[in-house]
């Protein structure tokens, strides 16, 4: 099997776009959550999110493309940090993509059923919209950089991203490819997506009038996720191409697992099993000891059940070596940005690695649970680093785990 490199990386978020702007903000411990301004959410139990910032877009706002502008604007910048771009037939046809969403283009697909609301024949009659398959999100960012070689559209909920990226890495490590771009984007914010994730009662809802506070991973006081959105993107590539033409190598993917709980729509199996098992799937695929991993960019939603069960399976793993790791959620400062999350959790984990900078939990100011792990509450901190872990864990019970070290 062939090693796999990062080279490239590109984010836009709540924090804003730019690998070093978004980084340089999470370490300071700044938050990306506010109060809802793409449409009225008064009459909606939760009414605020991580939402990208007007600025960190470049041109006009697309609102029933916008997960499809984020898409564009992190693969443009991880092509441009790896700088590379395919020449000639033979470089297409080996350069490839793989995107993860779990809404997609939600908006376009609201607006396009209540435009045709009430037509004769009612969804007999309803034109199908291309804009509502996820896919297209990666035939458009295909298009836009002459991709031609193997193409996937991933919609696992919110391991999407990261599933994203694993699946792109064996598509390399097996000789499909050269490069791959991978990651997720999305932008569920709209009163479809806002009011279908209330309805299960999985937003946060306590802390309207503190946007910033509401999202605090493994508090006591947390009671849901905030919605988010945004994209990221690696352009994953192989070692020895990556090495012949002198790329900038930000880590290598050692390792990726799988699982699943077939357990329940949205609660994890008991003791997150599932969760255990992609993690340790992730080590046996890298050739690494759990001892050897320093830093975890976990999951942790801040959703009362979901993230000390994380814990739980971490420490069942980690066993003895669980006292010196580091774990944070930086879903504190971003918001859960679902699909995407994955993608620019893995971008986190390799500036911890690249960096030796463990980014903070914001808002961990009473665990509900004891624990060895380090949660890295509320500042960075700096410490040796060499392996990271990312995980992505999905409604349904979909899990993934991602191991980059340094090349």
């Amino acid at each position: 099997m062939r090693r796999v490199v990062v080279t490239g990386m590109g984010i836009i978020c709540p924090l804003g776009a730019g690998v070093d702007t978004v980084w340089q903000r999470l370490v300071e411990a700044q938050s990306g959550i506010g109060a809802v301004t793409a449409f009225d959410s008064r009459d909606l139990p939760s009414r605020i999110a991580g939402q990208v910032p007007a600025a960190a877009l470049p041109g006009p706002q697309a609102e029933e493309n916008r997960a499809g502008q984020f898409a564009m604007v992190a693969a443009q910048a991880a092509i441009e940090d790896a700088g590379w771009r395919p020449v000639g037939p033979e470089a297409e046809e080996m350069a490839g993509i793989c995107l993860g969403s779990g809404c997609g283009r939600l908006k376009a697909l609201h607006a396009h059923a209540q435009q045709h609301h009430g037509i004769p024949g009612g969804l007999a009659a309803l034109p199908f919209p291309e804009a509502a398959m996820i896919h297209e999100l990666a035939c458009e960012v295909a298009r836009r950089f002459d991709l031609r070689g193997p193409r996937r559209a991933v919609s696992t909920a919110c391991s999407s991203g990261a599933h994203a990226i694993g699946d792109a890495a064996r598509m390399i490590a097996c000789g499909d490819a050269t490069v791959m771009l991978a990651g997720g984007a999305e932008a569920a914010i709209c009163e479809l997506g806002m009011a279908g994730f209330a309805a299960t009662r999985a937003l946060s809802s306590a802390f309207n009038d503190r946007p910033a506070e509401a999202s605090r991973p493994w508090d006591r006081a947390r009671d849901g996720f905030v919605m988010a959105e945004g994209a990221a993107m690696v352009l994953l590539e192989e070692y020895e191409q990556a090495r012949r033409r002198g790329a900038p190598i930000h880590a290598e993917l050692a390792g990726y697992g799988m699982s699943g709980d077939a357990h329940h729509p949205t609660a994890p199996a008991e003791g997150h099993a599932g969760a255990y098992r992609a993690m340790a799937h992730a080590l046996r695929r890298g050739g690494l000891a759990p001892a050897e991993v320093q830093y975890i960019n976990a999951h942790g939603t801040s959703t009362p059940l979901g993230d000390d069960l994380e814990i739980e399976a971490v420490e069942r793993l980690f066993g003895d070596a669980a006292a010196g790791l580091a774990m944070s959620s930086t879903k504190s400062a971003t918001g859960h940005m679902l699909g995407a999350a994955g993608a620019a959790e893995a971008i986190f984990a390799i500036l911890a690695l690249r960096d030796g900078i463990a980014p903070p939990t914001l808002n961990l100011d009473a665990p509900s649970r004891r624990t060895v792990i380090d949660r890295v509450a509320r500042t960075a901190q700096r410490r040796p680093i060499r392996a990271v872990l990312s995980n992505s864990f999905g409604f349904g019970g979909t899990n993934a785990s991602l191991l980059f070290r340094a090349a």
